[in-house]
């Protein structure tokens, strides 16, 4: 009776023996499969981009769908073997079907034909050259050099790797002209301003007004200003004159002070009135229509206080008050 189950004992465990081999067999075999090219033979380069912030899962299932790989799973426990997750890049890859998995794990780590890049609503000139150049090693001189501030429209651009700074100043006036209608330069007119002026406003705007509802009363207390033949006395126009601040590492100074509203420099709209004799900074859409379709207002000043938010005055005497009340 002993030798039976003892018999029986090892039968078992055999079997679980050779269950055991076939599992790993299998599992190897699949591996291998999994890993393997789509079709060694088919070299035919496939355009494969990766969106910002994609992570390793979403990069293998889109990899499965575009038939690239043979499994999403496979792919997601490579990158997670190689170590690469966190390497993985956002842009545009040349890839093909005769690439096995870790090949195009290893390609996505470096060699983006394109490069994204980000750049923000009333950045100056200087701001996107110095972003140009540490995502796409492009010299500031370079860019800035073709760029024309007021014009390069603030947006996400998917640009070669290789681009010129030239190459990148046009793909910038494009997108301007491509965003900035012939309805809209028409309309322009209707404010007294060329459309050159128009933009100027625009760039003051973007930097004084923070929020959709603002922007266009803003807009529509600097045209007061101007036709009053008030001088418009923006800070923003103080700071873009005296530009960069070592100490502060920022373009824009924080603090001015009187010295400063006596700056000899056409930018200074402390002591000349009317507009500054070009853009400060470039601007978004929304600060183009505000300046475009401004608010019909009977303001004439305007103060932000210590949270940013913005307050109205229609007379010298209301905005001394509310100076006293928002900023002392």
């Amino acid at each position: 009776m002993k030798s039976n189950k003892t018999h029986t004992f090892f039968s078992r465990l055999i079997i679980l023996f050779f269950l055991a081999v076939i599992a790993a067999w299998g599992g190897w075999f699949w591996w291998r499969y999994s890993i393997a090219p789509i079709d060694p033979t088919d070299t035919t380069p496939v355009m494969f981009v990766v969106s910002r912030d994609e992570v390793a899962k979403v990069i293998a299932a889109d990899l499965e769908a575009k038939a690239l790989i043979h499994s999403k799973t496979s792919f997601y426990l490579l990158v997670k073997l190689l170590g690469i997750e966190k390497d993985l890049q956002y842009g545009d890859f040349r890839l093909n079907k005769s690439m096995d998995a870790r090949t195009i794990a290893l390609t996505m780590t470096h060699g983006v034909l394109d490069v994204w890049v980000t750049t923000l609503e009333g950045w100056r000139d200087e701001e996107m050259a110095t972003q140009f150049a540490k995502d796409l090693d492009i010299p500031e001189d370079q860019f800035l050099q073709y760029a024309t501030e007021g014009y390069m429209f603030p947006d996400t651009y998917n640009i070669p790797r290789d681009a010129t700074g030239a190459a990148v100043a046009k793909m910038f006036l494009d997108n301007f002209n491509t965003k900035v209608t012939q309805v809209m330069r028409e309309d322009a007119k209707k404010t007294s301003l060329t459309f050159a002026q128009t933009i100027t406003l625009a760039s003051i705007v973007e930097r004084e007004g923070k929020t959709a509802t603002d922007r266009p009363v803003i807009a529509g207390i600097l045209l007061n200003r101007i036709k009053l033949g008030m001088p418009l006395q923006v800070d923003a126009t103080l700071q873009y004159a005296l530009g960069y601040q070592p100490f502060e590492k920022t373009w824009w100074k924080k603090e001015l002070t009187d010295d400063d509203k006596k700056i000899n420099s056409l930018y200074n709209t402390y002591t000349n009135p009317g507009l500054p004799p070009g853009p400060i900074s470039n601007p978004g859409l929304e600060s183009i229509k505000a300046a475009i379709y401004p608010s019909n207002t009977d303001y004439l000043y305007y103060l932000h206080d210590k949270t940013g938010a913005v307050h109205y005055a229609k007379t010298v005497e209301d905005h001394n008050a509310n100076i006293r009340k928002y900023l002392q």
